[in-house]
């Protein structure tokens, strides 16, 4: 899916949206797939919308206006009035049709506050269209780009800043918890710079032997370490031209971190065990899930990697784009392509708050896609048991208790200490996360960094560049290119097959 960017559907003048936002409503589920990420902006800030059948007009850019258009959507209109306050007040119809307000079945009116509609009121009307309230700062705009899927405030402005920096060298920091996309935005930064015509260059820092560190980084000249038979290039010289994106930057060896300082300062840089100076002309992008600001991280070296910051936000603080999300990553998977998702399950996928975000969405999503190819019933409960509860598991609802069975998922079990880990506990930990490594971890109730040397140490995971080329390129085309399924037929972790296969030009 071309994540196509959406505009208002009315013409009409909007006054500054930055001093009183604009109210939303987004198509997040609807039976015509082709209609979700449709939406309404009231730009002349009426203070009352009525939505039923027939109204209002939903639209993309270029597109025809529609309305909702469904047997199931009453002809009797929800009323969403607006006060002075942004108070938010949904009063349901008179109509036998039910419904639903952040999962709860409503039949007399309820209210939320500005703070409340601003990470989303999702409404589901007639147990088969879900629309999403919200707020909007910023008018829609086209600016699509391929692979950064969204129509929020969040994905607009995201899109604006990545072709705001892509035409210049400056080093970027990707600050997001954990499955934002960091990688996804520098990827698409890469793609849309000067330097396109090369493969960016990804490391994972975290995932780096500290011992060696320097060697991968920088390069090293034969005999300067135990092993180093030959001259070796490093990550900077192979980036060269291109775009070096180190990912985990925040798990950089505090032995390293004075020696990036001096890159990004004169571009100069010394292979381990090397007699002179090499010139690097790689373009820097770093991401990290840490507060570097509160961390021993070397503060010389990130007022350099600070020239220009992106803070990707969560899902939880977006979720008017998972109606659209879910239909990007179904049509990545390539798994039900044609399978009816079932509305119960798509109204617990919008209530749940994915503290593994965009990354969390994929992996549930391909588990649901698979138990309803076997004939299964799947809830999401069970699975995203294997995900801390960092956050409240379904949107806060006023006068009410949430009843999606996404609020009551189990706790996760007992967590064992590291040194009690076995083998079996980490591949099971890997399977049951798709083999991304942050999600075994956090299953495990274990550090990233703790997490990459359990899977150093374990004798039946290797890493993509220990496999032989002719079973990667054959494992990969008979998953046709899946990553997740060609990571567990190889026992590698995914991220690092993706970022392998595009180095070598797999996939």
């Amino acid at each position: 899916m071309n994540d196509t960017a959406y505009t208002l559907s009315s013409p009409l003048a909007a006054k500054d949206p930055q001093e009183n936002p604009l109210l939303a409503l987004t198509i997040c589920w609807h039976p015509d797939e082709s209609r979700i990420g449709e939406q309404f902006i009231s730009t002349d800030f009426a203070n009352k919308i009525e939505l039923n059948r027939y109204f209002p007009v939903f639209q993309k850019t270029g597109g025809e206006g529609l309305p909702i258009g469904h047997g199931a959507v009453s002809r009797d209109p929800v009323r969403i009035e607006r006060s002075d306050q942004n108070r938010i007040t949904i009063t349901p119809p008179s109509s036998k049709m039910i419904v639903e307000v952040n999962g709860n079945s409503v039949a007399e009116p309820i209210s939320f506050q500005s703070e409340e509609t601003a990470n989303g009121i999702i409404l589901a009307l007639g147990r088969s269209v879900i629309i999403c309230l919200h707020w909007m700062r910023s008018l829609p705009k086209m600016n699509a780009i391929p692979g950064v899927i969204g129509v929020s405030d969040a994905a607009i402005h995201l899109r604006d800043q990545i072709r705001q920096i892509a035409g210049t060298d400056m080093p970027v920091l990707l600050l997001g918890e954990t499955g934002t996309g960091k990688e996804v935005a520098a990827q698409a930064i890469h793609r849309l710079s000067a330097r396109q015509h090369l493969p960016m260059v990804s490391v994972n820092m975290a995932a780096l032997n500290e011992s060696l560190a320097a060697a991968d980084l920088f390069g090293a000249a034969r005999g300067a370490y135990t092993g180093a038979q030959q001259t070796r290039k490093g990550y900077f010289s192979e980036a060269s031209g291109s775009s070096l994106f180190l990912d985990e930057i925040g798990n950089t060896p505090s032995a390293i971190q004075p020696m990036l300082l001096r890159v990004l300062e004169t571009g100069d840089y010394r292979p381990l065990g090397a007699s002179q100076d090499m010139r690097s002309d790689a373009r820097l992008i770093t991401a990290t899930d840490q507060d570097l600001y509160s961390v021993q991280f070397n503060q010389a070296l990130l007022r350099r990697l600070e020239s220009f910051v992106i803070h990707l936000p969560p899902l939880r603080e977006r979720r008017e784009d998972i109606g659209v999300l879910i239909v990007h990553l179904r049509q990545q998977t390539g798994i039900g392509s044609q399978q009816l998702l079932p509305f119960e399950i798509i109204s617990e996928l919008m209530l749940y708050s994915w503290p593994g975000n965009i990354r969390q969405l994929s992996h549930v999503l391909r588990r649901i896609l698979i138990a309803l190819q076997s004939g299964e019933n799947p809830r999401l409960a069970s699975l995203v048991q294997s995900y801390a509860p960092h956050h409240d598991s379904a949107i806060n609802v006023t006068h009410s208790t949430p009843t999606s069975s996404a609020s009551h998922a189990k706790p996760a079990a007992q967590r064992k200490r590291l040194h009690e880990l076995s083998e079996d506990d980490v591949t099971r930990a890997m399977i049951e996360n798709d083999w991304y490594i942050q999600g075994a971890a956090q299953a495990l109730g274990i550090s990233r960094p703790s997490m990459y040397k359990l899977l150093e140490q374990h004798s039946q995971i290797r890493r993509p560049e220990q496999i032989a080329h002719h079973e990667l390129q054959t494992v990969l085309q008979h998953h046709k290119m899946n990553i997740e399924l060609s990571a567990a037929e190889l026992k590698t972790p995914s991220e690092a097959l993706r970022r392998y296969a595009r180095a070598v030009n797999l996939i």
